[in-house]
């Protein structure tokens, strides 16, 4: 007969098959030689063999039905398996110790969506706050012990829809008006750190293969290859200077695709008591981690969102208030700064000196963080607190540096890099880029044109070849004919174009 012990039994149900079999871990820690037969001992004949066949066969058949109506899983596969390129993962929480979240905390959360929305079931309410419902229905249970909540009626999967009572609307109330936030539960700032540290630019290198990559659709020339991939390897800060129109801009916008794809950031923190709400979807672009056979999604801590690695940019809006942690009055929601958004990522200052701000205020605001790479944020509460400082800081600008700031800041930008004017080359290289895109044929000829009659003693600029073009396309389209690149086309464009220049 079939081994029927307690521990076969229930490796079977978990689907690891037979404890004895070679691929369970169980059999290796009894793989030991078999002991020989000892004389006088009975041998099994066949028929108790078939038996016992016969036995294992109906023990399986029933296991697989048992399985079936329970719906036994796969079991997890290891996060390094799931996690393919990502370097860090959030681990769904098994309590709120784990997760550093205080019974009040999410008591609060649960009062106020359930104001907002009338009435939900408990399910609703985990999905809003992003926590495993085996966690928030322990609080559900206490709210409705209080006398806050009541059951409204029942909802599928053993769960419940509930509605505020009159004192639970009350105390809901009281909430909203010190804080209006029923978002995700936030992540404590310590758990924020340790994400940030295992995501840190300065743990990434890219190689001349990864600029390739992320400067595919620009023609930049070997020397400032060359010149960029050190800075961009420092993980720290970088000057980009030069005339306008040589593609400053759209270097800075790519910088950021040299380095991993994907990061894991929280949608608010908690520091102090006060929430902090960090992902931005008009600066953060999500993506979502595929699931590998329905699995990976429950492991996942649902409070974390997987984002696009992100390139902020800021020009002449910028104040020092978007630095610092800003509180909306009216809900008492904080909103995080720019630097903290853009954390394992590039925060890109465009036109540098053009600011609304002083270049010597926002000098003196980062000269230490730039350095140290941590930044001290003062809360609405009057705390301050030390938070990471962990981005490529690219300062974009078409004027000398050195005449926007002093010695010591520039000493902590270790990379100033010229983005100078294109030869005659490279800027005949980019009308055969340009042309097939912008819907016209190459014509060499009319280009040769171009630069004999009216690029005497005028420097090429990189954005000029499709400024020109798109000059002709918009023309071509109003004359309701197709764009082509002919000398006296290029004498239009040339006119309107440098009539001021």
């Amino acid at each position: 007969m079939p081994d029927l012990s307690q521990d076969h039994l229930l490796a079977r149900l978990a689907g690891n098959g037979d404890p004895n079999s070679a691929d369970n871990a169980w059999a290796a820690l009894a793989a030991t030689e078999p002991e020989p037969a000892r004389p006088g001992a009975p041998v099994e004949s066949s028929a108790e063999a078939t038996r016992s066949a016969a036995g294992e066969k109906k023990l399986d058949e029933l296991l697989g039905r048992v399985k079936q109506l329970v719906g036994a899983k796969t079991p997890p596969q290891p996060a390094a398996e799931t996690a393919n390129e990502d370097a860090f993962l959030p681990v769904e929480p098994s309590s709120l110790r784990e997760a550093d979240l205080s019974e009040a905390l999410i008591e609060e959360l649960i009062l106020k969506y359930l104001l907002s929305v009338g009435n939900t079931t408990g399910r609703t309410v985990a999905d809003q706050i992003k926590l495993p419902f085996k966690l928030i229905e322990e609080r559900l249970r206490q709210v409705k012990n209080d006398q806050l909540v009541v059951y409204r009626g029942t909802a599928p999967m053993n769960d419940y829809e509930y509605q505020l009572t009159d004192m639970g609307r009350e105390r809901a109330r009281r909430y909203v008006e010190h804080c209006s936030y029923f978002g995700a539960a936030p992540v404590s700032l310590k758990d924020y750190v340790r994400g940030i540290e295992a995501q840190s630019l300065t743990k990434q290198h890219p190689t001349a293969d990864d600029l390739e990559r992320a400067f595919s659709d620009l023609l930049l020339s070997k020397r400032m290859m060359r010149r960029l991939g050190p800075a961009i390897n420092s993980g720290r800060g970088l000057f980009l200077y030069g005339a306008p129109g040589n593609g400053k801009s759209s270097i800075a916008e790519r910088v950021t695709r040299a380095f991993g794809d994907y990061i894991w950031i929280p949608r608010a923190i908690a520091i102090d008591g006060e929430i902090l709400r960090l992902f931005d979807p008009s600066n953060h672009e999500e993506a979502p981690l595929e699931q590998v056979a329905g699995l990976l999604d429950s492991h996942v801590d649902k409070r974390w969102i997987r984002i696009r690695r992100p390139t902020i940019i800021v020009g002449g809006e910028l104040t020092m208030t978007s630095l610092e942690v800003t509180l909306n009055t009216s809900t008492g929601i904080s909103e995080a700064p720019l630097q903290l958004k853009s954390n394992c990522g590039t925060l890109v200052i465009d036109d540098f000196g053009r600011q609304r701000m002083s270049t010597d205020e926002l000098l003196n605001r980062w000269i230490v963080p730039l350095e140290k790479r941590f930044d001290f944020l003062n809360l609405p509460n009057g705390k301050k607190v030390q938070v990471p400082f962990d981005q490529l800081i690219v300062f974009s600008t078409n004027l000398e540096p050195k005449d926007l700031v002093d010695d010591a800041f520039l000493r902590r930008i270790p990379y100033k890099i010229d983005v100078v004017d294109p030869s005659e080359e490279e800027f005949r290289e980019l009308f055969k880029i340009m042309a097939p895109k912008l819907g016209f044929e190459h014509c060499e000829d009319a280009v040769d044109y171009l630069i004999e009659t009216h690029y005497k003693g005028r420097p090429f600029r990189c954005c000029q070849p499709r400024d020109l073009l798109m000059q002709i396309r918009n023309y071509c389209n109003f004359q309701k004919q197709p764009p082509q690149m002919t000398p006296e086309l290029f004498d239009f464009a040339v006119e309107n174009y440098f009539a001021v220049m």
